[in-house]
């Protein structure tokens, strides 16, 4: 079987590769698009960084690729869609760069504490100014983690070596889990007061993007410290710069920027700014460690011992994917809704299988999904089929499953419920006949919704016009609506309206819509 690297590789990891005989290995870098469509009809598995985009087009020549490994964690580069409409397995290496990018958040928080990049070019410019670079202590200082998954634990552990405090928000892991490793939880206003450093460990998501700008400034204790090494976007650019300017922000350190590189950035003009080019994963170590990860993993597919890390396929034998991955969808389509419906810390997820079929087929597998589905909003591409139990059960999220052979309202579902510490919902999903997935309840309101794309779910009285309000701000925001259902309690009482539409709906629209008269919430959910 043949195997195309087309991004720089380490040699350990190549030298996995080449060692298996059944196994031939082809280096061809910075091929074009045109060209690696082209060449890659003769290729089993491919291996990519960060360089070769992995387009539709590409793909659909591809007609005897069985794997795409991303040698790293972020997956943007490679069209995902379409390599699971192909059959496709993409799998990434997530574990690689931990230790590399919580010592680079270290390194940065230690910089900016001593003026160390600012003295340095002082000195080497025949100038002796100690007054002027007078810096801080780490100890006895607060630091803020937004996000306090694999990375942002292991800054935090190494922060509280330096007799830090650490406080940290992170909706999605609980309590317990938190005190364990010494950290308060808090909610984000509560830590942007209270923190003298503030560092982001989350992926770029419509919930985290510019997640703190003006607002959020004006929150914090004058003299903050910012530290960003997980991705541009998160912070508004703009608003730091600004806030830096009025002496609210004290200083600023950067590794990632919304756009790479950041030429035109009024934050490269800062003299509190010190920035870094995307460095977090840039060490001899982890380079090492996810070229190693990625080739093993794409070894063990090609050979047939196992599948490591797929974000887009469980392992199962192919006769039962095929008769579960329309469960499969709608089981990962109930954990991502279910994500963006709630709020708060989550517990414990109860899923229940409802009807004959499943007596006879392994759930485990959509249990799985579920997982996945649910904490891929959070965690993005580091999320996967096979990690996914593991990070739950390390969040302290407990999940229970139970089976039922007996009909009850539809003849084959499955009924999730999702538990937090502020919240209790449950939806209900089955299939159609033509395999099509249908959330057919949430909480106690029957609706007929088809979950894919945009969707928007509004609580609302049950009154005349409510529908025709709802549709005029739509409509003159140019937001089309492609299917809508309705569901009530009772005449008059509290109703539900889920909506597909065709287009983004920014905030200042879900504001007017929560602005309108019999309209008591609104979610936004992405699928």
């Amino acid at each position: 079987m043949k195997v195309l690297v087309s991004d720089p590789l380490a040699e350990e990891g190549l030298r996995i590769l080449k060692e298996e005989r059944d196994l031939e290995v082809d280096i061809k870098l910075k091929q074009p698009e045109e060209a690696l469509k082209e060449i890659i009809k003769d290729y089993d598995a491919l291996i990519v960084r960060s360089e070769t985009r992995v387009t539709a087009k590409i793909i659909e020549n591809a007609d005897k690729l069985k794997v795409i490994g991303r040698a790293g964690v972020g997956l943007d580069n490679i069209d995902v869609e379409a390599a699971t409409k192909k059959g496709i397995i993409v799998m990434n290496a997530p574990e690689g760069n931990t230790i590399s990018t919580a010592e680079h958040t270290l390194s940065l928080m230690l910089a900016l504490s001593r003026n160390i990049p600012q003295a340095d070019a002082s000195l080497k410019k025949g100038e002796w100014e100690r007054k002027k670079f007078m810096g801080v202590e780490l100890y006895g200082k607060v630091l803020g983690i937004v996000g306090l998954g694999r990375i942002g634990r292991e800054v935090a552990k190494r922060a509280l070596s330096f007799g830090m405090k650490v406080i940290a928000y992170d909706p999605y892991l609980a309590e317990e889990k938190a005190r364990e490793l010494g950290i308060d939880l808090v909610e984000r206003d509560y830590l942007f007061k209270q923190s003298d450093y503030i560092t982001f460990h989350v992926p770029l998501t419509e919930e985290t993007k510019n997640m703190v700008s003006e607002k959020e400034f004006r929150l914090m204790k004058k003299g903050v410290r910012i530290i960003n090494c997980a991705r541009g976007g998160i912070i508004d650019e703009l608003a730091l710069a600004k806030a830096i300017s009025e002496g609210v922000v004290e200083g600023a350190a950067l590794d990632v920027f919304a756009k790479e590189p950041p030429q035109d950035s009024p934050l490269l003009k800062l003299d509190k700014v010190i920035v870094t080019p995307h460095l977090g994963a840039s060490t001899e170590e982890a380079q090492i460690n996810v070229s190693i990860d990625i080739a093993q993993q794409v070894k063990d597919v090609l050979l047939g011992k196992g599948i490591r890390n797929a974000v887009n396929f469980p392992s199962l034998e192919s006769h039962l994917l095929k008769l579960l991955k329309p469960y499969l969808n709608l089981a990962e389509k109930l954990g991502a809704m279910h994500t963006q419906l709630s709020q708060g810390h989550i517990k414990e997820v109860r899923i229940r299988y409802i009807g004959e079929t499943w007596g006879r087929l392994d759930t485990q597998p959509l249990t799985i999904a579920l997982i996945k589905g649910m904490l891929f909003p959070i965690l993005q591409e580091t999320v996967n089929f096979v990690n996914a139990p593991f990070i739950a059960r390390e969040r302290g999220i407990k999940i229970n499953e139970a089976k039922t052979t007996e009909v009850e309202e539809f003849a084959q579902a499955i009924s999730v419920e999702m538990l937090t510490d502020k919240v209790n919902n449950t939806l209900t999903g089955t299939l159609f006949v033509d395999n099509s997935a249908r959330i057919v309840k949430i909480n106690e309101f029957y609706v007929e919704a088809i979950p894919q794309g945009v969707m928007l779910i509004l609580y609302n009285w049950d009154r005349p016009g409510v529908v025709g309000n709802i549709g005029t701000i739509l409509g003159k925001n140019k937001i089309n609506i492609a299917g809508m259902t309705f569901g009530r309690e009772k005449p008059g009482g509290r109703a539900i309206t889920v909506l597909n539409v065709d287009n983004h709906v920014p905030e200042n629209v879900l504001q007017q819509l929560k602005n309108t008269e019999n309209i008591l919430d609104v979610k936004l959910i992405k699928l």
